[in-house]
Order: structure tokens, then sequence, then C-alpha cells
């Protein structure tokens, strides 16, 4: 007699009509250095892509200051540059329902409003 949790149970099961209780997967634990813990400042992100990745360069610009490094580049998919999207969205909105409306400027992806119309 085969041993519970095996295939041939599972098929035993599925014939009778009983389900097996899913697997549920484990929390994920992440460790991380100290000197990464830290983190990086950076007020400046310079963001390129291609067909198959997106490319973010977190900068440091300092003011007065004609030349700038990157500290950090990401390379990541597009498919996870879209949930980052997403998460920062997200976690924006969040922020701003706590502590009020971030001034930013206005948005350079947006276009301006028609000339001559005033609101």
């Amino acid at each position: 007699m085969p041993a519970a949790g095996t295939a041939e149970t599972a098929r035993k099961n599925a014939t009778l009509g009983r389900m097996e209780p899913e697997m549920k997967p484990s929390p994920l634990q992440v460790e991380i250095d100290d000197a990464t813990a830290r983190g990086v400042y950076a007020n400046l992100a310079l963001i390129t892509h291609s067909e198959t990745e997106f490319i973010l360069d977190f900068i440091f610009l300092q003011p007065q200051s004609p030349k700038a490094k990157v500290l950090t580049r990401i390379l990541s998919s597009p498919l996870h540059a879209k949930r980052l999207l997403w998460a920062l969205k997200d976690n924006v909105e969040k922020y701003e329902a706590r502590f009020g409306p971030i001034a930013a400027g206005e948005n350079p992806g947006e276009p301006p409003p028609p000339a001559g119309i005033y609101q």
C-alpha cells in the first residue's frame, strides 16, 4: 500500500472526490548586510530601456557641481519594472493619504493644458 502523500494516494483521493490540502508557500526570508542596510541616498534617477530590460541609474547630484556619479544601477525585466511602478504608485498614494500631497511640480509625462485656457 502506498504511503500517505504519494502520487498514488493523490490520484485515489482525486478519483474519490477528495482533495489533499494545498501546500502553503513558506514566507520569504530576506537577508541584508550592514552596508546595504545603510542604503545610498540618491536625488536623481536616469531610466532607459531596451526591448528586454529596464536600466535605472541612481545618482547623487551635488548643488553647484557640474559632475555626478552613478551610485547604483538596477537592471530589471519589463515585467518587474511594471510591478515596481505599481508598487511605487501604491506606496506614494498611501504616503499622501497619511502625510498630505507631495509637492513635486508638474508631471512631465502629462501634456500641458491648452494655450489660452485659464483654469
